[in-house]
């Protein structure tokens, strides 16, 4: 690991830093250190820090904001890539847009929508990168990012760098193909928009936005929806029903507001969490005889 170190920082990645406490790096605010951060400040230096951890056969798992990833207080093993800043050109062309990995989803949204463009109207008020939203397939308000995804060029572990398109990506409810069969990192994505009437859009975008600070729990750390939904049911009214709002472990809470909410009260551990998640699945198999499954991606050590 140290010569790793070392010729990522003689190559000036960008930042590389050693037990970097993940809790600074999630919007819930939770999880230990990893082995090595890194921050590459480019596309060309993510392919450069790939090449040098498939050679030196390190472990490796990517992050963008941290908006719907829950970390073990353990920390993670191996190399932490943070897709960020470096990633966050935006190439608007006709109703087509490029953008990197690392663009904040919300600010996507409303730069897009002041051009007139539409398509984009359920992100705006999903919180996390653009390559995060890709990864999982993010959605909202009936729509998702397979609805506008045209094509998206993914780094793979071994280096190789490859155009994926929409078919490719086997989209379905908040999945990809990049989360089991093809593991690879987000670097940019092309979505295809329409035209539309700027009006019309942000009206549409704040009624989205507003349904959000309405209903969710957005003024404490939390990581968005902790289930998903088992259709025809929805995980946040089963968890209502069932009495569990405001039930807690810890520092970890179940929101007065959305039932499929967690949030940190103030010193929350990942393990509270977890504990949580695992009552609340107990409690709505014993109940209702139907499994729910977490949406949020646990990570790190056990």
């Amino acid at each position: 690991m140290n010569e790793l170190i070392f010729k990522l920082r003689e190559l000036n990645i960008g930042q590389v830093k050693e037990n970097e406490l993940l809790a600074n790096h999630t919007t819930m605010k939770i999880g230990g250190p990893a082995d090595l951060f890194i921050e590459p400040s480019s596309i060309e230096n993510i392919k450069k820090t790939m090449e040098l951890i498939h050679e030196y056969n390190v472990e490796w798992t990517a992050i963008g904001r941290g908006s719907n990833l829950l970390v073990s207080d353990k920390g993670i093993a191996g190399a932490v890539i943070k897709l960020g800043s470096g990633l966050s050109e935006v190439e608007v062309n006709g109703t087509e847009v490029k953008v990197g990995a690392g663009y904040s989803l919300i600010s996507l949204s409303t730069q897009i929508s002041r051009k007139g463009l539409s398509g984009l109207e359920f992100a705006s008020g999903i919180p996390g990168s653009v390559g995060g939203a890709v990864y999982m397939n993010a959605g909202a308000h009936g729509s998702d990012i397979s609805k506008i995804l045209t094509k998206v060029l993914v780094l793979f572990e071994d280096g190789n760098v490859e155009w994926l398109s929409n078919e490719e990506m086997s989209f379905s409810y908040r999945t990809s193909v990049l989360q089991n069969k093809r593991p690879g990192v987000v670097i940019e994505a092309v979505f295809q928009l329409e035209a539309g009437d700027k009006d019309i859009i942000f009206a549409a975008m704040q009624k989205n936005k507003d349904y959000r600070k309405e209903t969710q729990p957005w003024n404490f750390p939390c990581a968005g929806s902790i289930f998903r939904n088992p259709l025809p049911n929805y995980a946040g009214k089963l968890i209502e029903d069932a009495g569990l709002k405001g039930y807690s472990i810890g520092g970890a809470k179940i929101s007065d507001m959305h039932g499929n909410f967690i949030v940190n009260t103030g010193n929350a551990k990942a393990e509270d969490v977890l504990a949580l998640i695992q009552h609340v699945k107990d409690t709505i198999r014993d109940l209702y005889n139907i499994k729910i499954e977490t949406e949020v991606e646990i990570i790190g050590r056990k």
